[in-house]
């Protein structure tokens, strides 16, 4: 084990040092936290994400100085903020490029843990903490997303937060009390308005407080997927390890530049990204009488947006015959007898008759988190004796690439109209990406896998 070396300090830092541990702080998450020698290029997306928490802090900070969160006033103080508060446009456009930016870091960081298996034992805590991160995110997205209070924002919320109301029961009284009022208006403003700015982020920054404690007492995973860990030499140091700082921290600085540079490009160049970024539609003030010809959500909605259009009436029954499949292959492989024992009780039938009657939009909802469910469960339906994809059969490897193929495919439907076409390609990438995960426990057990080394590599991704 590693022995905690207790260095006195002096001066200021050392009055510091006997009221709250910094020092100690700092050696245990920084100068004396080892991670992997290996770490490559995929292993900058987690500090790119923690600086793009701080800067939609810190600009948001600053848009509530000028916003209101009034429905008769709130566009007009966006574009006031955008006109006449000094350099409020910057503020404005760093905010809404942050937006967009912090899911692109976040959704190549998930792709990297998909990657090197970064969600199995024993950083099943850090990724169940992340999963929460995502949802929380997407959360806090969606409710900004109404606050500039144009079209496109008033519609969609509309949508969203009707697509509640189908819900069984609950349904009508909960659309009710998520909108504050029978209608989008002043009371949601006011609600998402609170939401965004102060609950959302204080769970957002406790869930990354917790995402990065729970790394550190188990350590970085690497492309590899061997435990440091277990080889260390004689002082308990992991002789596969070094320093997190000063060595990744520089590493670190050399991808922050880089993503700074692009941020910054975006922000004076294209700060719309041609309506992916920022609706053209948003430009215009809110209007319940004027419904947009197309209502589509912002691109890092559209993949589950894509996945509740897809779910249709014929589509449903689909769906049931797959997830019967994927129960009685679950079963089947390890031989348990619980699917006939639901199924045989009056319990089970009912939930069976129950998901039959269900409409086709309120199961659309559930596949639309579900999907975003799913990725929760990766620790335990991922069975392959090998973490990185690395040491993985070729055909996994396809497995990964068509499933990120449909992922995007799946976006940019989600942001054109539902014709024929486009509803078969967005089913046919909704079966796929149910299948990846529900069969998992199955197709990550097949194929000859390739032995992992003793000691750490270095090569490309």
């Amino acid at each position: 084990m590693v022995v905690e070396k207790h260095v006195e300090t002096t001066g200021l830092l050392g009055w510091i040092d006997r009221r709250f541990p910094l020092t100690r702080l700092w050696r245990k998450h920084a100068s004396e936290y080892y991670v992997p020698k290996n770490f490559n290029f995929w292993y900058f997306f987690g500090s790119l994400g923690m600086l793009l928490l701080v800067i939609q802090i810190l600009t948001g900070i600053f848009l509530t100085m000028n916003y209101k969160p009034d429905s008769k006033l709130a566009f007009a103080s966006v574009e006031y903020i955008m006109r006449e508060v000094p350099w409020g446009w910057l503020i404005r456009y760093m905010h809404s490029t942050g937006a967009s930016m912090f899911f692109v870091v976040v959704y190549l960081h998930i792709f990297r843990g998909l990657l090197y298996g970064s969600y199995r034992k024993p950083r099943e805590l850090v990724w169940i903490f992340g999963c929460f991160i995502f949802l929380c995110l997407m959360v806090e997205a969606f409710m900004g997303y109404l606050l500039p209070w144009g079209q496109m924002s008033y519609w969609g919320a509309q949508v969203i937060v009707n697509l509640f109301s189908v819900i069984p029961v609950i349904g009508t009284d909960l659309s009710l009390w998520i909108r504050g009022d029978y209608i989008i208006s002043d009371a949601t403003l006011n609600r998402f308005f609170a939401l965004h700015i102060i609950a959302i982020p204080l769970i957002l920054i406790a869930l990354v407080v917790g995402h990065i404690i729970a790394l550190h007492e188990v350590g970085s995973n690497n492309p590899d997927g061997i435990e440091i860990k277990e080889k260390k030499n004689a002082d308990g140091i992991p002789i596969d390890g070094v320093p997190f700082h000063p060595y990744y921290t520089t590493h670190v600085i050399l991808g922050i530049g880089v993503f700074l540079m692009i941020f910054s490009a975006i922000v004076f160049f294209a700060p719309t990204m041609a309506g992916y970024f920022l609706d053209v539609n948003n430009f215009m003030p809110s209007n319940s009488l004027i419904t947009p010809q197309h209502i589509t959500p912002v691109w890092y909605f559209s993949i589950f947006y894509s996945i509740l259009r897809a779910t249709t009436d014929d589509f449903k029954y689909v769906l049931m015959a797959i997830l019967a499949l994927t129960i009685a292959t679950w079963s089947i492989k390890w031989r348990v007898q619980v699917t006939t024992k639901i199924v045989r009780s009056g319990a089970g039938m009912l939930f069976l008759l129950a998901i039959f009657l269900m409409e086709a939009k309120f199961f659309g909802m559930l596949m639309m988190f579900g999907a975003v469910i799913s990725l929760f469960f990766m620790p335990w339906l991922d069975k392959s004796p090998v973490k990185s994809i690395r040491y993985r059969p070729v055909f996994h490897k396809v497995l990964l690439s068509i499933f990120v193929f449909f992922f995007l495919l799946l976006g940019y439907l989600g942001m054109k109209d539902p014709t024929p076409l486009n509803t078969r390609l967005s089913q046919v990438g909704t079966l796929y990406y149910f299948c990846f995960f529900g069969l998992m426990p199955v197709w990550s057990q097949l194929g000859t896998f390739k032995p992992v080394p003793d000691r750490v590599t270095y090569r490309g991704s």
